[in-house]
């Protein structure tokens, strides 16, 4: 049976769940796309200082951890920041919460391509049908397959940077390396050719950007959204390699173009942008910290322990997708009323000190900790594992070929995102050092991941 376009089937999953706690805000003509403002205290856990959390947010998760931040709409907007309350409403279950953000926006006069969709913003049932037609395609045994690519795109990547460095000047990590490779790798996953990747950095960047409030992320969805529909329609007729033609094969009488085209935005958007910001800021504390450095070209058994406290130290996606309460609840002992929104703050959470000492500091030698850095419950990312595979295999083979790899510029002068959902730096210029180091490594080293 064929699924209905995005925005119906939304409407549709609504009504069956009951979800109608704002229908009157939307009669009276709230539309997010339409907001260019959002008040300081509702846009505080998207600023930093650096690569923490503000000294406000850390105050706020020791005092308050369910805190509420303004009245929009009439409407309670709280923070959870504390770790143990973030997991509680992570998890929470679905006849009490809702991600449906479809309802805050006006879908009238809207083309296929302005309709509000994707599965961290869709409930169940029209979440767990989408759902289940990726998830078979991100198991270990399927990503696997993609090890041997991943490997080449990272060795080209580092060759252009080495030939780039040989002008005299410092590389930027940025363009050069933290958002090529996740961009190749994801257009290799989905079947699509590598091209314009300079719009769609631009694209990816505005789609995070709430320093506009959402007139600028919503417009920058439409676009992406065309490329990939436009993407699933040209691949319907004859079937590619990767994921859009996996999915038409073995589904394509289910899955109009439009929803397809929303699966693959989804896979897309969430298989680039992230990991490209952990990239380059994970480069960026490799290059601050020989230990890390020193331990991803030498022990194999460390890669995974400082990758993970990459993921839990940096946290780019520095909220969780909004949730709104269907009813009346009670979150670490606070009131939260029917129709508020709930902001959960995963970074903060990620360094809440119920998880342990020191949390506050990069240490790649501390045992891994439990992190909410991919999300948590049925809505936790479903790429979390090609996004562990990415980073593992680019950082293990920066630190190999670049031992020596140093910053051109201290971290104050630095330009990082103000106000983005997705944390992130516009530049990272970098002094490569020279090539692989005159010590020998190990045999595991400097042989594929894939043997």
């Amino acid at each position: 049976m064929r699924l209905p376009l995005i925005g119906p089937a939304i409407d549709a999953a609504k009504k069956r769940t009951g979800l109608w706690l704002l229908n009157r805000t939307m009669r009276d003509g709230i539309d997010l796309r339409k907001l260019r403002y959002l008040p300081d205290s509702v846009t505080l856990p998207l600023k930093r200082r650096g690569l923490d959390p503000l000294p406000e947010m850390t105050k706020i998760q020791a005092d308050e951890p369910v805190k509420k931040l303004a009245e929009l709409f009439g409407k309670g907007v709280w923070l959870v920041s504390g770790y143990d309350e973030a997991k509680e409403v992570l998890a929470g279950d679905q006849s009490v919460w809702s991600n449906d953000l479809g309802q805050f926006v006006s879908q009238d006069g809207r083309s296929a391509e302005e309709q509000i969709g994707g599965l961290g913003m869709t409930d169940p049932p029209l979440h767990t049908q989408l759902r289940r037609y990726l998830t078979p395609e991100f198991t270990m045994r399927r990503l696997a397959r993609l090890q041997p690519s991943i490997e080449a795109i990272v060795e080209q990547r580092l060759d252009a940077m080495e030939a780039a460095s040989l002008e005299g000047g410092p590389v930027d990590m940025v363009q050069d390396f933290a958002f090529a490779v996740p961009f190749d790798v994801i257009c290799d996953l989905l079947g699509l050719p590598v091209d314009d990747r300079g719009r769609f950095f631009e694209l990816g960047v505005a789609r995070f950007d709430l320093s506009g409030g959402g007139a600028g992320a919503f417009g920058a969805a439409a676009h992406t959204r065309e490329f990939l529909i436009n993407a699933v329609k040209e691949q319907r007729a004859d079937p590619g390699d990767g994921l859009i033609g996996a999915l038409l094969k073995e589904h394509g009488d289910e899955l109009d173009d439009v929803t397809l085209g929303g699966i693959a935005d989804g896979v897309f958007l969430g298989g680039y942008e992230t990991s490209a910001s952990m990239l380059a800021l994970g480069a960026y504390l490799i290059a601050t910290t020989p230990e890390a450095g020193r331990m991803l070209r030498s022990d194999p058994e460390s890669v995974d322990r400082v990758v993970e406290e990459l993921l839990r130290h940096l946290c780019v996606v520095q909220l969780a997708f909004l949730r709104f309460a269907k009813q009346d609840v009670t979150v670490g002992g606070v009131r939260i009323k029917q129709g508020d929104a709930v902001g959960v703050s995963l970074l903060t959470a990620n360094r809440d000190p119920r998880l342990g000492k020191g949390l506050d500091t990069f240490d790649p030698t501390r045992e891994p900790v439990r992190h909410l850095s991919f999300g948590w419950g049925m809505h936790r990312c479903v790429g979390a594992e090609l996004a562990r595979m990415e980073l593992r295999t680019a950082l293990r083979m920066l630190a190999q070929r670049f031992p020596g790899l140093s910053m051109a510029a201290d971290i104050s002068e630095l330009d990082f995102r103000k106000l983005s959902a997705v944390y992130g730096v516009e530049m990272l210029p970098v002094w490569l050092g020279g090539g692989y180091p005159d010590e020998p490594l190990e045999e595991w080293a400097l042989a594929p991941e894939s043997a």
